[in-house]
């Protein structure tokens, strides 16, 4: 199989694997108990903690683990809320989140909360001009996605959060607007600093690094005021209750060293992710690809095929041994993409795309034959 699937899922790396397998046979204790079993544990999870506030230039005191991105999205924006909503009860997001967020601020808006969703351009990108504008009284909480899962485009994250720094100075600690980020996607190939870009909680996740799935992370900056959305225990100091996964966490942390020493691979993968590109433009008449080109992640393109449909076109390649998604995964049932919609793509643009997400395991020989066998499958289809 060749798998160009990266964006939903990557495998586990042998030396995360390694490094993991003792806490799941030897180092088997509680890390809240207080003999040396428990202790081996939690000393584990503090180094796992320190490897991905690395990751991300953070302090390991405002990381806390979870059991994904999924729980890390909800615990920053119902957090917020939950605390919050008192004196405000206004969102802002995007048309173009991961449904863990959407179906989150779905629910808040059923329990009186209003929430503003901004739309992006036509390049997949939304306006920092937009966003900022829709600041009202009321607003608590700003949540927009680092890079988009489906087109791979960077939204303007440190304009936003210098500008939002800027209106927060005028406003009480007690009242100001805090600024959240997916960053799911974008963590681990592209380099990124909390204080630079200037977010106060970022939703993390392991197993799109090449560390297990089950894992995941929210960093919260030191002093926001938020509330725990469960209960339970003072685990990860009371912000997430529940006995820690400490062998996932232990895998998630070894794929965050990994990763913050090789960002040097993500150079070859843009270059094979350009290559699929030309050379499915040369090969294939009456394709586009979708969203901007330029300020997106080096893992990803978009692609649609006129005249075929993705679903035809991804079973056939499957056949051949290729692996791609028509889209998220955790969204695989839709027959639209949310976020080509908003981004004002045709029904038939939409249903004709196909999204190829490249990691550090691919070769050139691999991409070549994805190029040939992708004009074959789009020639007999069509």
């Amino acid at each position: 199989m060749i798998y160009l699937d990266h964006n939903a899922t990557t495998p586990v790396d042998p030396r995360v694997r390694e490094e993991m397998l003792p806490y799941l046979v030897e180092i088997f204790g509680n890390p809240s108990s207080l003999h040396s079993f428990g202790r081996k544990a939690k000393e584990a999870i503090e180094e796992a903690r320190i490897r991905v506030a690395h990751l991300i230039s953070a302090n390991p005191k405002e990381i806390f683990f979870t059991s994904g991105g999924t729980e890390a999205d909800n615990l920053a924006i119902r957090g917020i809320a939950s605390y919050h909503k008192d004196r405000g009860k206004h969102i802002i997001t995007t048309a173009i989140e991961h449904h863990a967020v959407l179906l989150c601020t779905d629910a808040l808006e059923k329990e009186g909360f209003k929430i503003t969703y901004i739309m992006p351009k036509k390049d997949g990108i939304v306006s920092a001009e937009d966003v900022l504008k829709a600041i009202s009284k009321e607003t608590i909480l700003i949540t927009i996605m680092t890079a988009n899962n489906e087109t791979g485009a960077f939204q303007p994250i440190k304009e936003i959060g210098r500008r939002l720094a800027e209106h927060n100075k005028k406003r009480t600690a007690k009242d100001r607007v805090y600024f959240h980020t997916d960053a799911v996607q974008a963590v681990g190939k592209t380099p990124f600093d909390v204080d630079k870009l200037q977010v106060d909680m970022v939703s993390l996740s392991g197993h799109k690094i090449y560390g297990p799935k089950g894992v995941g992370a929210i960093y919260i900056r030191q002093g926001s005021r938020i509330s725990p959305i469960t209960y339970g225990g003072q685990h990860e100091n009371g912000m997430r209750p529940g006995t820690e996964n400490v062998p996932g966490i232990v895998g998630f942390g070894r794929a965050a060293e990994i990763a913050n020493s090789e960002f040097y691979k993500m150079k070859e993968v843009k270059r094979l992710r350009d290559l699929l590109e030309r050379g499915i433009l040369e090969r294939i008449p009456d394709v586009q690809i979708n969203g901007s080109q330029d300020m997106r992640l080096p893992t990803t393109t978009s692609i649609s095929f006129s005249g075929v449909f993705s679903e035809s076109l991804l079973a056939v390649l499957d056949q051949k041994g290729i692996a791609v998604s028509s889209g998220s995964a955790c969204n695989s049932s839709s027959p639209s993409s949310h976020v080509l919609k908003s981004m004002e793509l045709s029904k038939e643009t939409m249903l004709s795309t196909l999204r190829f997400s490249l990691g550090t395991g691919n070769t050139e020989e691999e991409i070549r034959f994805v190029i040939s066998a992708t004009a074959e499958a789009v020639d007999k289809l069509r």
